[in-house]
């Protein structure tokens, strides 16, 4: 039911008025935008280009409205994991080929592709990457990752739809949407 719900046309007959927040494709930066869901599908929502810094790349994850998309989360069926003593915090995301977030971490949780596919580079907390702040998961994919020995190179995987990622507490990890993606993870905090 919730990826039936999850189609562009469902999505924007649903949310198409409701503003949406954006969040920069950058790991130290919080700039927010706000615009209609729909501008963001018709006109926001395109392949990344290569040469755009994470700072100036718009991206749709997270800071839901819950009042608004309430009635789409209730039809969400979680992982049906959990760690004890703690609460899910659920974080939903629409986002164009090319498009992902950098280096970054966090406390443990999942994420769930819902339509695309979704690259995963991760690496354990002891074991920084080496990437650029303003420097997207596309740009770094191009110019860092081919010049990394073997043995320096991230645990990686793709994600597609129906399928999910346990990210453990603290590892690093960029994402990579290979496809215009709708998705949504599972924050265990």
């Amino acid at each position: 039911a919730f990826r039936a719900l999850c189609t562009r046309q469902e999505l924007l007959a649903a949310f198409g008025p409701f503003p949406v927040r954006l969040s920069t494709a950058n790991t130290y930066s919080y700039r927010k935008v706000d615009v209609p869901f729909q501008e963001y599908v018709e006109h926001l929502l395109k392949p990344q280009d290569p040469a755009r810094l994470g700072s100036d790349t718009l991206y749709f994850f997270g800071d839901n409205n819950f009042t608004e998309w309430g009635p789409l989360f209730q039809h969400y069926v979680p992982p049906p994991f959990r760690i004890p003593g703690t609460s899910p915090a659920y974080s939903f995301g629409i986002a164009g080929s090319g498009s992902g977030v950098p280096f970054h971490w966090h406390g443990p949780g999942f994420s769930e592709v819902i339509f695309g596919r979704k690259r995963w580079f991760l690496y354990p907390p002891d074991k920084t990457p080496h990437f650029h702040p303003n420097e997207t998961t596309l740009a770094w994919l191009q110019h860092t990752y081919p010049t990394l020995p073997p043995a320096q190179r991230p645990l990686e995987c793709t994600l597609r739809p129906g399928e999910v990622l346990y990210f453990p507490d603290r590892w690093w990890h960029a994402t990579l949407n290979l496809d215009t993606s709708v998705f949504i993870s599972t924050f265990l905090g």
